[in-house]
């Protein structure tokens, strides 16, 4: 196969596949070739992809060889008429991005979005929403830290003692997960609240205490992802999380529902029980946000509080995020190429038909599906 890895927009700054993953590609008998400073902006310029056996090309002969077309976003609208590629393999976020969806389906191409990955435990080491999260979680306890004009251990000297910092973490995904690590090392107390009462052990492992709720809706079978909640349970919840969020100096949201916008965990009260200098790091902003003043990519100041919204703090990692989505990557590969080097897609693997989003011009995902149909039937 002829693998194609494109150069992503200005705004991001991760490549689909580093040298070193396309060098075990390679190996297995693919031809890969990288548009030219596709991976500059993850430190790996055009001479590591040579040293491998790639071979380096201008984006519209990539656009016309490749049979495997690599892009973590969306190629460019004026993309579409010179694709030749089979497949198109990237995290396209399809449940709210039709457009792109539409244009797939008129060049009949073969999509697969990798968020669309049934969440089993086999699908772990091809999911890149947690590869990615893990970073997110990390660099936004980092930014918090960055961001506060306090400290965040405790600290006893002879000139006085420094109470730690207290933090609230909302949604215990990978995400949040990494963040309580994170933000435990740096000696902070944590609370931790979240809407699935089974990870209340995880998140005590870590050392963090949980707030409980009690009324959740089960979210057992909705593949590790938040559900809709009840009327009742919301006004429970946010009683309990105004109590907690009072008290605290940094908060870090990551409640987010595929396909939908972002439920609003900290309101405007809240926000004014808040005291100056607080920092709230919002890692749901691309989707609309868990507070009402969170504004994508921005920094607002509000009454004193700083409120980060950056659903894109893997990309300030762009070496090892990199790294890590293209393990991703090259691990799904696996199910759709042969040991010779061949297309293979097999319909009967629940992972491939799971993370598939057209083919032969048909939407296949039934999620897909169903949230495009109105616009489909305009």
């Amino acid at each position: 196969m002829i693998i194609g890895i494109l150069k992503e927009p200005s705004f991001e700054t991760r490549v689909s596949l580093l040298a070193e993953s396309a060098a075990a590609l390679i190996k297995k008998g693919n031809k890969v070739i990288v548009e030219s400073g596709a991976g500059e902006k993850s430190f790996n310029n055009n001479q590591e992809y040579e040293k491998v056996g790639a071979e380096i090309k201008s984006r519209a002969e990539v656009l016309k060889q490749a049979e495997i077309l690599l892009s973590i976003h969306p190629p460019l609208d004026e993309d579409f008429s010179k694709i030749n590629s089979k497949i198109l393999l990237g995290v396209y976020q399809p449940l709210s991005n039709g457009e792109n969806v539409l244009k797939s389906i008129e060049k009949k191409m073969t999509t697969f979005s990798l968020d669309m990955l049934p969440r089993t435990t086999r699908a772990q080491a091809m999911d890149v929403l947690s590869s990615q999260a893990n970073i997110a979680g990390y660099k936004a306890v980092l930014l918090a830290a960055h961001s506060y004009g306090r400290y965040f251990p405790m600290f006893m000297t002879a000139a006085g003692s420094i109470a730690p910092a207290k933090v609230l973490i909302l949604g215990a995904g990978v995400a949040g997960l990494q963040a309580i690590a994170t933000a435990k090392r740096l000696g902070a107390v944590v609370e931790v609240f979240d809407t699935r009462p089974a990870v209340k052990e995880e998140v005590m492992s870590l050392g963090a205490k949980f707030v409980e709720v009690d009324g959740a809706a089960d979210a057992s079978s909705a593949g590790g992802y938040a559900v809709e909640q009840t009327e009742e349970y919301k006004q429970k919840q946010q009683q309990r999380i105004a109590e907690s969020v009072a008290k605290s100096d940094i908060i870090i949201t990551t409640a987010q529902i595929p396909g939908k916008k972002a439920p609003i965990l900290i309101t405007e009260e809240m926000l004014n029980s808040m005291r100056d200098g607080s920092v709230i790091i919002d890692l749901a902003a691309s989707t609309g946000g868990n507070t009402p003043h969170t504004k994508n990519n921005e920094t607002v100041n509000y009454k004193g509080v700083s409120i980060i919204g950056n659903s894109s703090l893997q990309s300030t990692m762009p070496s090892d995020a990199s790294k890590l989505y293209g393990k991703n990557v090259s691990n799904f590969l696996q199910l759709i190429i042969d040991k010779d080097a061949n297309l293979n897609l097999n319909w009967e693997d629940d992972l491939v038909k799971g993370a598939c989003i057209t083919h032969n011009g048909e939407i296949i995902n039934d999620r897909v599906k169903s949230a495009l149909s109105p616009a489909m039937n305009n």
